[in-house]
């Protein structure tokens, strides 16, 4: 009888501290992290300087893949580098055209960072939005 009140006691105590830390808003952050997460163009980006891509900064693992949803109405571009850099694109790039092209509201693109480092990016349309990605 002694084991059974203790295994119900550890239970009780287990479950009230998942349920504390879902409560909190902090239960994927404390067990898991996703392998993909979202940044937002969001709406009226193409006339900001800042704010334009939310969250800005991004920090990711290796591994982890960035999803840009252009929530604005006007065409972008997710291009790694910052304007006019001899290598921008090299990286990344939606590009203007094709499947990964940021062409409307709702449109999606995905990159996997597989190494270290902190990887500005722009809209190539839009030279003034520019985000980063730090990836550790």
């Amino acid at each position: 009888m002694q084991n059974k009140s203790l295994y119900f006691t550890v239970s009780l105590v287990a479950i009230m501290g998942l349920m504390a830390i879902s409560m909190q808003g902090n239960f994927d952050t404390v067990f898991a992290q996703g392998d993909k997460v979202a940044v937002s163009i969001v709406n009226g980006s193409s006339t900001m300087s800042e704010n334009g891509y939310d969250p800005d900064p991004v920090q990711v693992t290796i591994g982890q893949t960035v999803v840009w949803t252009n929530d604005d109405v006007a065409f972008h571009t997710v291009t790694s580098g910052l304007p006019g850099d001899p290598d921008a694109g090299a990286q990344f790039d939606s590009g203007l055209e094709g499947p990964t092209a940021l062409t409307g509201q709702g449109k999606t693109y995905e990159h996997t960072f597989d190494t270290a480092g902190e990887f500005d990016y722009h809209c190539a349309l839009h030279p003034a939005l520019v985000g980063k990605i730090i990836v550790t």
